[in-house]
């Protein structure tokens, strides 16, 4: 299982920026870059992101 490593903060600017990315795909340049928005999404909804564990963040306040 993976360590939370996402504080609430942290989750909500990656729900909007996925959102944004994602919203790429189908308005404005329309291209397929927008689906790496797919990355931040995900780890806002699992509360862990991979590279904060590599690099030792924590923005999670819990321990």
């Amino acid at each position: 299982m993976l360590k939370k490593n996402v504080g609430n903060t942290d989750r909500a600017f990656r729900i909007i920026l996925g959102i944004g990315l994602i919203s790429l795909v189908f308005v404005g340049p329309q291209t397929v870059w927008g689906w790496i928005g797919v990355i931040p999404l995900l780890t806002a909804f699992v509360g862990s992101c991979p590279l904060y564990s590599l690099l030792g963040v924590n923005t999670c306040p819990t321990k």
